[in-house]
Order: structure tokens, then sequence, then C-alpha cells
């Protein structure tokens, strides 16, 4: 039995096909909305579930639950969540989008399963919003499974720091077409280029552009 089954959700249901809808399929059909005003929601949802969560269940610093956190919200996390739901299955996609892979794609899986987060509680109430995070999310923690991927940008900001030194990130490209951009971001500090990292976000660009520099910082 999958998760929609188990908890009763109406795969017809107009918020629950909007959180599967991509804006390409919105942009080809011209018609209805996409996912990602229900994803900006579902991501608060599902930080406050878990934070809940690690304060009432996990006796730590705050900092210690914030690392804990960031590993089971973090976009490996959420991707690895809706593939084992099986989310891709539901997915409205453009031809174009669908033509590059955008069923797999970890970053619109990601923003699925925040978006679905967002419509359940919109449709059905927090407590079955709660109970589907405690079934994949809270039970992730539980077992300890291990998504997390290097904060190089926080490595980055430690080694600096050491030496009362900060950077900043600027995106200095962005290529391809709306649904399938490349950002190419760097970290400077005093207007000197200490590295520049690619990828589909901006935010994984970014953290391109700190392994970057702690690379060549290493190579010192």
């Amino acid at each position: 039995m999958n998760i929609l089954e188990k908890y009763n959700i109406d795969l017809e249901n107009k918020l629950i096909v909007r959180a599967f809808t991509h804006s390409s399929y919105v942009n080809e059909m011209k018609k209805g909305e996409d996912y990602e005003r229900l994803e900006f929601l579902g991501d608060k949802i599902l930080d406050f579930l878990v934070s809940e969560y690690l304060y009432v269940n996990e006796h730590l610093k705050e900092g210690q639950m914030t690392k804990i956190r960031a590993n089971y919200v973090c976009e490996n996390a959420l991707y690895e969540y809706s593939k084992k739901l099986e989310f891709n299955k539901y997915l409205k996609l453009g031809k174009g989008e669908e033509a590059t892979g955008g069923r797999d794609k970890k970053a619109i899986l990601a923003d699925v399963f925040e978006a679905f987060l967002a419509a359940v509680y919109l449709t059905y109430g927090l407590d079955k919003c709660k109970k589907i995070v405690y079934d994949v999310v809270i039970k992730a923690i539980e077992n300890n499974e291990d998504y997390y991927l290097r904060d190089y940008k926080s490595e980055l900001q430690e080694l600096l720091q050491s030496d009362k030194k900060g950077c900043i990130y600027t995106i200095e490209k962005e290529e391809g077409p709306s649904n399938n951009k490349i950002f190419t971001a760097i970290v400077s500090m005093d207007g000197v280029i200490l590295g520049r990292g690619k990828d589909r976000s901006k935010k994984d660009a970014e953290q391109e552009a700190a392994k970057d520099a702690l690379s060549k910082q290493a190579k010192r």
C-alpha cells in the first residue's frame, strides 16, 4: 500500500493535482497553476514539524538540532522521499521537460514533496500532514539515514573566520531555458574570486563555488 492509499489521499483533489503539476505543463496547456506556491508553504510546514519533533524528543542543543534538521530537509533528502513514494508517477510535465528527464530530476522531485505536504495540510489538516511526515521523514531520522551533503559554505566561512574575514556569493551567469537553467556562482573576498561553481540551482551553485574555494585553500 502506498502513502496515497494509506492516508486516503484523493488524486483528483484540485490541490493534490496542483502539487504534482510542473510549470512546464501549465505553460504548455495554457491553464491551471503549478506547484511553486504550494512548495513555499510546504517548506515551512516540514521545517516546523521536524523542529517540533527534535525539540520534544531529542534533548539537544540548538546547533545540534539545526544540523540534524538540515540533514532531513535538504534537497537530497526530499528527493529520496519522493522517489520512495514514487511521486514521479504522478507528475504532470510539459513535453520538453519530459523529454529532458524531468520526471527524475532531483530539484523537481524535491519541490514536489514539499508541495504535496502543503496540499495535504490545506485539504485534510495538520494532523494528517503530521502523520505523513512522521511516516516518512521522522522514520528516516529514527533510522539514522544519511542524506546530508557537506555544507561547503559553512566550512569555508569557518575557515575564513579564523582569519577574521568574510566572503560573499554572487550569481555570475545563468544559462539555458527557464525550466532547465544552469547557474554559475562565484565566492569572493575583498574583490578577489576564491572559487567558482555551476549547478541547476543557485543554492547548489554556491555550494560548488565554496567547494572549489576550499580545494584551492587546501593546496596553498
